[in-house]
Protein backbone atom coordinates (compact mmCIF):
# COMPACT_ATOMS: atom_id res chain seq x y z
CA UNK A 1 0.00 0.00 0.00
CA UNK A 2 1.49 3.31 -1.08
CA UNK A 3 2.24 5.90 1.59
CA UNK A 4 3.64 8.62 -0.66
CA UNK A 5 3.32 12.32 0.03
CA UNK A 6 0.20 12.93 -2.02
CA UNK A 7 -1.81 15.94 -0.89
CA UNK A 8 -4.00 15.28 2.13
CA UNK A 9 -7.32 17.08 1.91
CA UNK A 10 -8.19 16.96 5.58
CA UNK A 11 -4.79 17.69 7.06
CA UNK A 12 -5.13 15.17 9.91
CA UNK A 13 -1.61 14.10 10.83
CA UNK A 14 -2.28 10.53 11.95
CA UNK A 15 -4.85 9.64 9.31
CA UNK A 16 -2.60 8.37 6.51
CA UNK A 17 -0.69 6.13 8.91
CA UNK A 18 -3.97 4.70 10.21
CA UNK A 19 -5.17 4.00 6.66
CA UNK A 20 -1.88 2.44 5.60
CA UNK A 21 -1.30 0.23 8.64
CA UNK A 22 -4.92 -0.93 8.72
CA UNK A 23 -4.94 -2.07 5.10
CA UNK A 24 -1.51 -3.67 5.40
CA UNK A 25 -2.57 -5.27 8.72
CA UNK A 26 0.50 -3.91 10.51
CA UNK A 27 -1.38 -2.08 13.26
CA UNK A 28 0.43 -1.97 16.59
CA UNK A 29 -1.37 -2.45 19.90
CA UNK A 30 0.25 0.67 21.34
CA UNK A 31 -1.51 2.74 18.66
CA UNK A 32 -4.98 1.53 19.66
CA UNK A 33 -5.67 4.60 21.82
CA UNK A 34 -4.53 7.01 19.10
CA UNK A 35 -6.72 5.20 16.57
CA UNK A 36 -9.76 5.58 18.81
CA UNK A 37 -9.07 9.27 19.37
CA UNK A 38 -8.60 9.75 15.64
CA UNK A 39 -11.93 8.15 14.70
CA UNK A 40 -13.82 9.87 17.52
CA UNK A 41 -12.41 13.22 16.40
CA UNK A 42 -13.42 12.51 12.81
CA UNK A 43 -16.88 11.48 14.02
CA UNK A 44 -16.90 8.06 12.43
CA UNK A 45 -17.63 4.76 14.10
CA UNK A 46 -14.95 2.18 14.80
CA UNK A 47 -16.77 -0.75 13.23
CA UNK A 48 -18.10 1.16 10.22
CA UNK A 49 -14.59 2.45 9.47
CA UNK A 50 -12.93 -0.96 9.62
CA UNK A 51 -15.78 -2.48 7.59
CA UNK A 52 -15.32 0.18 4.92
CA UNK A 53 -11.54 -0.21 4.78
CA UNK A 54 -11.51 -4.00 4.66
CA UNK A 55 -14.44 -4.37 2.27
CA UNK A 56 -13.67 -1.52 -0.14
CA UNK A 57 -9.87 -1.22 0.25
CA UNK A 58 -10.01 2.43 -0.85
CA UNK A 59 -7.20 4.71 -1.90
CA UNK A 60 -6.27 7.33 0.67
CA UNK A 61 -8.13 10.00 -1.32
CA UNK A 62 -11.22 7.79 -1.38
CA UNK A 63 -10.90 7.24 2.38
CA UNK A 64 -10.78 10.99 3.02
CA UNK A 65 -13.81 11.49 0.77
CA UNK A 66 -15.70 8.82 2.74
CA UNK A 67 -14.89 10.59 6.01
CA UNK A 68 -16.09 13.91 4.58
CA UNK A 69 -19.30 12.25 3.40
CA UNK A 70 -19.92 10.96 6.94
CA UNK A 71 -19.49 14.57 8.14
CA UNK A 72 -21.97 15.98 5.62
CA UNK A 73 -19.13 17.31 3.51
CA UNK A 74 -17.40 19.55 6.04
CA UNK A 75 -15.11 19.30 9.07
CA UNK A 76 -14.30 22.61 10.72
CA UNK A 77 -10.65 23.73 10.80
CA UNK A 78 -11.01 24.16 14.57
CA UNK A 79 -11.89 20.47 15.00
CA UNK A 80 -8.97 19.43 12.79
CA UNK A 81 -6.64 21.61 14.84
CA UNK A 82 -7.93 20.17 18.12
CA UNK A 83 -7.61 16.63 16.81
CA UNK A 84 -4.05 17.18 15.63
CA UNK A 85 -3.17 18.57 19.05
CA UNK A 86 -4.81 15.57 20.75
CA UNK A 87 -2.72 13.19 18.63
CA UNK A 88 0.53 15.04 19.35
CA UNK A 89 2.95 14.49 22.22
CA UNK A 90 1.49 17.47 24.05
CA UNK A 91 -1.98 16.02 23.63
CA UNK A 92 -1.05 13.04 25.78
CA UNK A 93 -1.00 15.36 28.79
CA UNK A 94 -4.51 16.57 27.97
CA UNK A 95 -6.38 19.23 29.87
CA UNK A 96 -7.58 18.69 33.41
CA UNK A 97 -11.24 19.29 34.16
CA UNK A 98 -12.10 22.97 34.59
CA UNK A 99 -12.39 23.56 38.35
CA UNK A 100 -14.53 26.65 37.71
CA UNK A 101 -17.13 24.84 35.60
CA UNK A 102 -20.44 24.28 37.32
CA UNK A 103 -20.66 20.56 38.20
CA UNK A 104 -23.61 18.49 37.07
CA UNK A 105 -22.81 15.60 39.41
CA UNK A 106 -23.25 16.54 43.06
CA UNK A 107 -21.11 15.40 45.98
CA UNK A 108 -23.82 12.85 46.76
CA UNK A 109 -23.73 11.63 43.13
CA UNK A 110 -19.97 11.19 43.30
CA UNK A 111 -20.19 9.34 46.60
CA UNK A 112 -22.79 7.03 45.01
CA UNK A 113 -20.44 6.58 42.05
CA UNK A 114 -17.52 5.62 44.28
CA UNK A 115 -19.67 3.10 46.16
CA UNK A 116 -21.62 1.56 43.29
CA UNK A 117 -19.53 2.14 40.17
CA UNK A 118 -22.36 3.79 38.26
CA UNK A 119 -24.27 7.04 38.44
CA UNK A 120 -27.40 8.53 36.84
CA UNK A 121 -27.35 12.05 35.45
CA UNK A 122 -30.95 13.19 35.31
CA UNK A 123 -32.18 15.49 32.54
CA UNK A 124 -28.93 15.16 30.62
CA UNK A 125 -30.72 16.29 27.46
CA UNK A 126 -34.09 18.00 26.96
CA UNK A 127 -37.10 15.75 26.43
CA UNK A 128 -37.56 17.17 22.93
CA UNK A 129 -34.07 15.86 22.06
CA UNK A 130 -35.20 12.41 23.15
CA UNK A 131 -38.36 12.66 21.09
CA UNK A 132 -36.36 13.66 17.99
CA UNK A 133 -33.97 10.74 18.46
CA UNK A 134 -36.85 8.29 18.98
CA UNK A 135 -38.49 9.59 15.80
CA UNK A 136 -35.22 9.09 13.87
CA UNK A 137 -34.81 5.54 15.17
CA UNK A 138 -38.43 4.63 14.45
CA UNK A 139 -38.18 6.06 10.94
CA UNK A 140 -35.00 4.06 10.33
CA UNK A 141 -36.68 0.86 11.53
CA UNK A 142 -40.08 1.49 9.97
CA UNK A 143 -41.61 1.37 13.45
CA UNK A 144 -44.80 2.99 14.74
CA UNK A 145 -44.89 3.00 18.53
CA UNK A 146 -48.68 2.81 18.49
CA UNK A 147 -48.61 -0.35 16.34
CA UNK A 148 -46.92 -3.31 18.10
CA UNK A 149 -46.93 -5.41 14.93
CA UNK A 150 -44.24 -3.05 13.53
CA UNK A 151 -41.83 -3.54 16.45
CA UNK A 152 -40.40 -6.81 15.16
CA UNK A 153 -38.54 -7.94 12.06
CA UNK A 154 -36.83 -4.66 11.22
CA UNK A 155 -33.53 -4.25 9.35
CA UNK A 156 -31.57 -4.99 12.56
CA UNK A 157 -32.82 -8.59 12.57
CA UNK A 158 -33.07 -10.43 15.89
CA UNK A 159 -31.04 -7.83 17.73
CA UNK A 160 -31.61 -4.80 19.95
CA UNK A 161 -28.65 -2.97 18.31
CA UNK A 162 -29.67 -0.35 15.78
CA UNK A 163 -26.94 0.61 13.26
CA UNK A 164 -28.04 4.24 13.03
CA UNK A 165 -24.99 6.41 13.69
CA UNK A 166 -25.02 9.78 11.96
CA UNK A 167 -28.48 11.24 12.31
CA UNK A 168 -28.42 14.89 13.50
CA UNK A 169 -30.74 14.02 16.40
CA UNK A 170 -28.16 11.57 17.73
CA UNK A 171 -25.37 14.10 17.34
CA UNK A 172 -27.40 16.69 19.23
CA UNK A 173 -27.33 14.33 22.22
CA UNK A 174 -23.64 13.49 21.87
CA UNK A 175 -22.93 17.23 21.90
CA UNK A 176 -24.88 17.81 25.13
CA UNK A 177 -22.90 20.11 27.46
CA UNK A 178 -24.36 18.36 30.53
CA UNK A 179 -23.22 14.95 29.32
CA UNK A 180 -19.77 16.34 28.54
CA UNK A 181 -19.56 17.89 32.01
CA UNK A 182 -20.51 14.60 33.70
CA UNK A 183 -17.83 12.67 31.81
CA UNK A 184 -15.33 15.48 32.49
CA UNK A 185 -16.01 15.21 36.23
CA UNK A 186 -15.51 11.44 36.20
CA UNK A 187 -12.43 11.46 34.00
CA UNK A 188 -10.98 14.60 35.58
CA UNK A 189 -10.26 15.71 32.02
CA UNK A 190 -11.64 18.40 29.73
CA UNK A 191 -10.31 17.08 26.41
CA UNK A 192 -13.07 14.58 25.69
CA UNK A 193 -14.08 12.98 22.42
CA UNK A 194 -17.42 11.27 21.86
CA UNK A 195 -17.48 7.84 20.27
CA UNK A 196 -19.94 7.12 17.46
CA UNK A 197 -22.02 4.33 18.95
CA UNK A 198 -25.31 2.75 17.93
CA UNK A 199 -28.81 3.19 19.24
CA UNK A 200 -30.90 0.46 20.85
CA UNK A 201 -34.49 -0.74 20.43
CA UNK A 202 -35.60 -3.49 22.81
CA UNK A 203 -39.25 -4.50 22.22
CA UNK A 204 -41.31 -6.58 24.66
CA UNK A 205 -40.77 -10.32 24.48
CA UNK A 206 -43.47 -12.29 22.71
CA UNK A 207 -43.93 -15.64 21.05
CA UNK A 208 -41.25 -15.84 18.35
CA UNK A 209 -39.17 -12.99 19.74
CA UNK A 210 -37.15 -13.56 22.89
CA UNK A 211 -34.59 -11.18 24.28
CA UNK A 212 -31.33 -11.84 22.33
CA UNK A 213 -28.93 -10.14 24.75
CA UNK A 214 -26.46 -8.77 25.46
CA UNK A 215 -26.67 -10.30 28.91
CA UNK A 216 -24.14 -9.50 31.65
CA UNK A 217 -20.69 -9.03 30.15
CA UNK A 218 -17.56 -6.87 30.17
CA UNK A 219 -16.31 -4.84 27.20
CA UNK A 220 -12.68 -4.74 28.37
CA UNK A 221 -9.94 -7.21 29.18
CA UNK A 222 -10.16 -8.71 32.65
CA UNK A 223 -6.38 -8.99 32.87
CA UNK A 224 -5.24 -7.10 35.95
CA UNK A 225 -4.96 -4.24 36.45
CA UNK A 226 -8.06 -2.95 34.65
CA UNK A 227 -7.39 0.70 33.78
CA UNK A 228 -10.07 3.27 34.59
CA UNK A 229 -12.69 3.67 31.89
CA UNK A 230 -16.38 4.50 31.61
CA UNK A 231 -19.33 3.88 29.32
CA UNK A 232 -22.75 5.47 29.09
CA UNK A 233 -26.30 4.99 27.86
CA UNK A 234 -29.00 7.62 27.34
CA UNK A 235 -32.61 6.63 27.95
CA UNK A 236 -34.72 8.10 25.13
CA UNK A 237 -38.01 6.88 26.61
CA UNK A 238 -39.20 6.48 30.18
CA UNK A 239 -38.03 3.00 31.11
CA UNK A 240 -39.27 0.89 34.02
CA UNK A 241 -37.18 -1.79 35.71
CA UNK A 242 -39.01 -4.57 33.82
CA UNK A 243 -38.89 -2.76 30.48
CA UNK A 244 -35.53 -4.09 29.30
CA UNK A 245 -33.68 -1.70 31.58
CA UNK A 246 -29.91 -1.48 31.77
CA UNK A 247 -28.62 -3.91 34.41
CA UNK A 248 -25.33 -4.15 36.27
CA UNK A 249 -23.76 -5.57 39.42
CA UNK A 250 -23.36 -2.49 41.65
CA UNK A 251 -20.09 -2.18 43.51
CA UNK A 252 -18.36 -4.99 41.62
CA UNK A 253 -15.47 -2.66 40.77
CA UNK A 254 -14.49 -2.83 44.44
CA UNK A 255 -14.11 -6.60 44.48
CA UNK A 256 -13.41 -7.73 40.95
CA UNK A 257 -9.72 -8.28 41.67
CA UNK A 258 -10.35 -10.57 44.64
CA UNK A 259 -13.18 -12.32 42.77
CA UNK A 260 -10.89 -13.09 39.82
CA UNK A 261 -8.24 -14.44 42.18
CA UNK A 262 -10.82 -16.71 43.83
CA UNK A 263 -11.76 -18.49 40.59
CA UNK A 264 -10.35 -21.97 39.98
CA UNK A 265 -7.24 -22.15 37.82
CA UNK A 266 -8.13 -22.02 34.14
CA UNK A 267 -11.72 -20.86 34.75
CA UNK A 268 -13.15 -18.39 32.25
CA UNK A 269 -14.57 -15.46 34.27
CA UNK A 270 -16.80 -14.49 31.36
CA UNK A 271 -18.70 -17.78 31.66
CA UNK A 272 -19.43 -17.27 35.36
CA UNK A 273 -23.11 -16.57 36.01
CA UNK A 274 -23.53 -13.36 38.03
CA UNK A 275 -27.18 -12.78 37.12
CA UNK A 276 -28.35 -13.27 40.72
CA UNK A 277 -26.38 -10.13 41.65
CA UNK A 278 -27.65 -7.99 38.77
CA UNK A 279 -29.87 -4.99 39.44
CA UNK A 280 -32.04 -3.26 36.79
CA UNK A 281 -31.57 0.51 36.63
CA UNK A 282 -34.77 2.28 35.50
CA UNK A 283 -34.72 5.84 34.19
CA UNK A 284 -36.66 8.69 32.64
CA UNK A 285 -36.28 9.95 29.10
CA UNK A 286 -33.21 12.18 29.14
CA UNK A 287 -31.38 10.31 31.90
CA UNK A 288 -27.84 9.08 31.25
CA UNK A 289 -26.45 6.06 33.09
CA UNK A 290 -22.65 6.07 33.26
CA UNK A 291 -20.78 3.05 34.60
CA UNK A 292 -17.24 1.86 35.17
CA UNK A 293 -15.69 -0.74 32.87
CA UNK A 294 -15.23 -3.17 35.74
CA UNK A 295 -18.97 -3.64 36.28
CA UNK A 296 -20.64 -6.64 34.64
CA UNK A 297 -23.48 -5.04 32.71
CA UNK A 298 -26.01 -5.66 30.01
CA UNK A 299 -29.58 -5.17 28.90
CA UNK A 300 -32.48 -7.29 30.13
CA UNK A 301 -35.65 -8.94 28.79
CA UNK A 302 -38.46 -6.48 28.21
CA UNK A 303 -41.56 -7.77 30.00
CA UNK A 304 -43.50 -4.50 29.86
CA UNK A 305 -45.87 -3.26 27.17
CA UNK A 306 -43.67 -0.70 25.36
CA UNK A 307 -40.21 -0.85 23.75
CA UNK A 308 -37.09 0.46 25.44
CA UNK A 309 -35.32 2.99 23.20
CA UNK A 310 -31.79 4.17 24.05
CA UNK A 311 -28.66 5.76 22.64
CA UNK A 312 -25.20 4.58 23.67
CA UNK A 313 -22.78 7.39 24.48
CA UNK A 314 -19.14 7.18 25.54
CA UNK A 315 -16.56 9.91 25.95
CA UNK A 316 -12.82 9.43 26.17
CA UNK A 317 -9.98 11.88 26.80
CA UNK A 318 -7.31 12.30 24.12
CA UNK A 319 -5.19 9.68 25.85
CA UNK A 320 -6.21 6.88 28.20
CA UNK A 321 -4.71 3.70 29.54
CA UNK A 322 -5.67 0.21 28.48
CA UNK A 323 -4.35 -3.29 29.00
CA UNK A 324 -3.41 -4.93 25.67
CA UNK A 325 -3.44 -8.40 27.24
CA UNK A 326 -6.87 -9.95 26.70
CA UNK A 327 -8.40 -12.19 29.32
Amino acid sequence: MSTDNAAERLGVHHLKRFWSTTLSETRKSEEWVAHNTLLCGLRVGLRETFDYLFQQRPSFAEFESWILEKNSGFISPARIESLNEALSESGILGRTADPNAEPVLTAADLAFWDRNGYVILHDAVPRENCQAAVAAICDFLGVHLSRPETWYGGPQGHSIWIPLLHHPALWANRDSPRIHRAFAQLWGREDLWSSVDQAGFNPPERCGWKFPGPHLHWDVSLAQPIPFGVQGMLYLTDTAADQGAFTCVPGFHRRIESWLESLPAGADPRKHNLSSLAVPIPGRAGDVVIWRHELPHGSSPNRASLPRVVQYIRMYPSHWEYNPVWR
